[in-house]
């Protein structure tokens, strides 16, 4: 099998932030960056090249595949603001109507900009997220 290409690595955060650009983008993914690590309690790390991550779990799936990945992440991209919140978007369609603009995919939360959505919603979908990943992958 395979390796998991998205592992922790000893990157720098800081670094790898400075170099968001625009502006506007890198500010936003400070935003997150504190949010996250005061609601993870964790401190940020580097994910592959370009995920910041808080947490980790192992998982294996029934296939046999097994990986360590971040409980909650973000990345910065060039045309949106990607939130990684890995329980998924299933049990969410009450936070995602009150969120604001936005798209999702699997565990991906798309926003092109804060200022499009309620953070209020993003805190309380961070807190059920990481709730679910504390059930599931106690640790």
């Amino acid at each position: 099998m395979a390796e998991n290409k998205t592992r922790e690595t000893d990157a720098s955060v800081a670094e790898f932030l400075s170099g968001v650009s625009p502006e506007a983008r890198r500010k936003d993914a400070i935003t997150i960056l504190e949010l996250m690590e005061r609601m993870s309690g964790h401190s940020a790390r580097m994910w592959g090249p370009g995920i910041v991550g808080f947490g980790s779990y192992h998982y294996v799936y029934e296939s046999g595949r097994e990986g360590d990945m971040c409980r909650i992440g973000f990345s910065p991209r060039k045309t949106s603001l990607v939130l990684y919140i890995m329980p998924g978007f299933s049990d969410t369609d009450d936070l995602l109507a009150r969120l604001g603009k936005h798209k999702t995919e699997k565990s991906c939360l798309y926003i092109n900009k804060l200022a499009d959505v309620d953070m209020m919603v993003i805190e309380e979908m961070i807190e059920r997220a990481l709730a679910y990943m504390q059930e599931k992958y106690p640790g």
